[in-house]
This record gives structure tokens, C-alpha cells and sequence, in this order.
């Protein structure tokens, strides 16, 4: 599974009529190898295999996806870069362990937005609502089948939605660097407490229930319980 933003779909025009000679088959061409290797290890990290304090050399990457090292090197630059790595010369890269400050960060950061962005997202448009109805079964679904990786994307998904919904492009853009790091929060949060997974679900239904309602300052006060709980958990505060 790749991480990805949350995709939108667009409508598009009418198709031309289908033609009536066979297409000629065209062979799969793979990402550049580069990109490969940053999709593994990204991958990885945010889903927790590779877990904070995991040394990783260059050898057993190339190793893992296919690739010569000189791919694997630009790969890792990059992910440094992101914050996810730090590289060692002749030794590898270290994943990063996710500090309490910056934990403390990400969920004031995601109060002060959501927060907003709820209240602006009321009276919340049909097109929202259906949305977040999807998200809300989707992450039903995987939740059924233990998932937990693709449970945090939808889980995300279903905030960012409410995020765009406020009208704000800078503000969006803003929330959209956060998500690396929530999604490694999450996973981490479910992994450590199973039975947040249903606790999740039952907040946003909440949450939606308030905005299906017209109820602006309800949706704001559902957000705050919701991201406190699961900020004092990611501390590792439980109650």
C-alpha cells in the first residue's frame, strides 16, 4: 500500500466511442529505481516495520528491492530530508524515533487547524457529508479485516476532508506536511491500544453527526474530545 494524499474524483468529460481495433499490449515500465527504494523504506517506516532507532544499511536495501546502491542513497537523501531518517556516512541511516515534543507539536498543531476548520466546514455541504459517509464505511471495513496501516490513511483522510471543506488553501497545504507524521502516530496508537480502532470510528460518526446536524460549536467540541484522547494516548497518558 502507497501512502498517498487523499484523491479526490473528479468527473470527466464524456469518452469518445470505443474503437473497434485491438489495442496493442503494452509491457508495465517500473517506477525509476530511486523511487522505488523511497517507497519501500517510506512505506515501511510509516507503518512501523522499520521502527524508530532501526539501522538500515545500504546493502540489505538494494537487497530487499532489486536496485544497484547508488539508487538507494539518493532514496535515503531524500527521506532525510523528510525528517523520517538520519544518515551516517559508511554506516547507514537511523530511523528516527518520534520525540515527545514533536508529538506535542503535531497535536496542538491539528487542535488549532480541525478545530477552525470544522466550525468554517458548517453548514457542511451535501458533497462533504456523503464523503465522510464513505470514509467512515471504509474504515469499517479495513478495520474488519486488521489493517491498521490502511485503517490510519482513511482515518486521515477523513480529517483532511473536513480540513478542505473550510474554504482555507494555505491552511490545507499546511495540514497536508503533517500527514507523515500522523500516519506513524496512528499506527502506533493501534497497535498499542487495539480497541482505539472502534473508539476512532465512534468519534468521527460523532463528529459527523454534529456536522450533518448544523451544529458548529458541537463539531468543534467533538474534535477537541477526540484529538485529546488521542493525543494523551500517542504520550502514552492512558485513559
Amino acid at each position: 500500500m502507497l501512502y498517498t494524499p487523499c484523491i479526490y474524483a473528479v468527473r470527466m468529460p464524456s469518452a469518445a466511442p470505443p474503437s473497434t481495433e485491438q489495442p496493442t499490449e503494452q509491457p508495465l515500465k517500473q517506477p525509476p529505481a530511486a523511487e522505488r527504494v523511497y517507497s519501500h523504506v517510506k512505506r515501511a517506516v510509516l507503518d512501523r516495520r522499520y521502527e524508530g532507532g532501526t539501522l538500515l544499511t545500504e546493502g540489505e536495501l538494494a537487497q530487499a528491492v532489486g536496485v544497484s546502491r547508488t539508487p538507494v542513497r539518493e532514496a535515503l537523501l531524500k527521506l532525510e530530508m523528510e525528517g523520517l531518517l538520519k544518515l551516517y556516512p559508511k554506516k547507514g541511516a537511523l530511523v528516527l524515533a518520534v520525540s515527545a515534543q514533536e508529538i506535542a507539536d503535531v497535536v496542538e498543531t491539528r487542535l488549532l487547524v480541525e478545530e477552525f476548520a470544522v466550525r468554517k466546514a458548517v453548514p457542511a455541504p451535501p458533497a462533504l457529508l456523503t464523503r465522510l459517509e464513505e470514509l467512515l464505511e471504509e474504515q469499517q471495513r479495513q478495520a474488519g479485516a486488521g489493517d491498521l496501516a490502511d485503517v490510519a490513511v482513511t482515518d486521515r483522510c477523513f480529517h483532511a476532508e473536513i480540513v478542505r471543506h473550510a474554504g482555507n488553501q494555505i491552511l490545507a497545504r499546511l495540514y497536508d506536511q503533517l500527514r507523515d507524521r500522523q500516519l506513524r502516530m496512528g499506527v502506533a496508537v493501534m497497535q498499542a491500544h487495539p480497541d482505539r480502532v472502534a473508539q476512532n470510528i465512534t468519534e468521527h460518526a460523532e463528529i459527523l453527526d454534529r456536522l450533518r446536524a448544523g451544529d458548529a460549536e458541537g463539531a468543534a467540541a467533538a474534535v477537541r474530545r477526540h484529538l485529546g484522547r488521542v493525543g494523551s494516548l500517542v504520550r502514552g497518558e492512558d485513559r
